[in-house]
């Protein structure tokens, strides 16, 4: 049996029925097969540079989770992660931020296009961007959206998130300090108020403990792998990770409890 199966299965044994609801979720989504539909979109962020997206398509009444990438990677970060958010329930865009490159061959058509603009952005410049994808899924969506980033795209989004009602919940993979000294992301933070899952590698723990300290601890879901290191950012969740069942477990045991909330 396949050891990360094992493992379920044993975490299931001792578990109550909404673990063993879950494990079925998990061991469905860890060892199926996907069949979705997948395009490239285009839409302004909020200064009108134009940004390109993949829009990977659930059932029309599904919520949208916003897909954003690393430093020097392109919306290529997520193609083996948004199809196991479609299965588990999601309309997916992943989205090329201004500032980035190429991941998984996939090249930043955002970024490319910014650079034929002779515009040279900053890390945070990719608000922007973010903003402008937000506009975009509640224009086809009518309905609150999940933003995960990945690295400082996660500081991003949860900036992103802070006060904002078009946003209902916040992944964050390895945040950090990127917009110092202009921006304190860990003071920024002070009066969060939605749900937050804040995923990071072993030895990052600590430090994303410290800097999600000001979100209430009703709100906030802390995990790093306790026998592994992890990968740092969403690579976190690609199959290479040894660690990604047990990264992905918890993401869909977060995803289930917003999904059990009202908007």
């Amino acid at each position: 049996m396949n050891p990360g199966v094992t493992t379920l299965l044993f975490w299931v044994n001792l578990s109550d029925p909404m673990r063993y609801y879950t494990f079925l979720i998990c061991l469905i989504l860890l060892t199926g097969n996907f069949v979705f539909s997948q395009k490239e979109v285009r839409f302004p962020a909020s200064d009108s540079l134009i940004v390109t997206a993949d829009f990977y398509s659930g059932s029309p009444g599904d919520p949208y989770i916003l897909l954003f990438h690393q430093e020097n990677s392109s919306r290529g970060e997520y193609t083996e992660i948004a199809p196991r958010f479609v299965k588990l329930g999601y309309n997916c865009l992943a989205v090329d931020l201004r500032a980035g490159k190429e991941m998984n061959y996939v090249i930043n058509e955002t970024a490319r296009y910014a650079d034929s603009m002779n515009i040279t952005p900053s890390l945070f410049d990719c608000m922007k961007d973010i903003e402008g994808a937000i506009d975009f899924a509640i224009q086809n969506s009518l309905q609150p959206v999940v933003l995960l980033g990945s690295s400082f795209s996660a500081s991003l989004v949860l900036l992103a998130a802070h006060n904002n009602p078009s946003v209902k919940a916040v992944m964050a993979f390895s945040p950090g300090e990127f917009f110092l000294p202009q921006i304190s992301v860990k003071d920024s933070l002070s009066g969060f108020n939605k749900p937050v899952f804040i995923a990071g590698t072993k030895s990052e723990y600590p430090y994303l403990s410290d800097l999600a300290e000001e979100i209430p601890v009703s709100l906030k879901r802390l995990y790093a792998p306790g026998d592994m290191e992890g990968e740092r950012g969403a690579r976190s969740l690609w199959k290479n990770d040894p660690a990604f069942r047990e990264y992905w477990l918890a993401v869909i045991m977060f995803t289930r409890s917003i999904m059990q909330e009202t908007p």
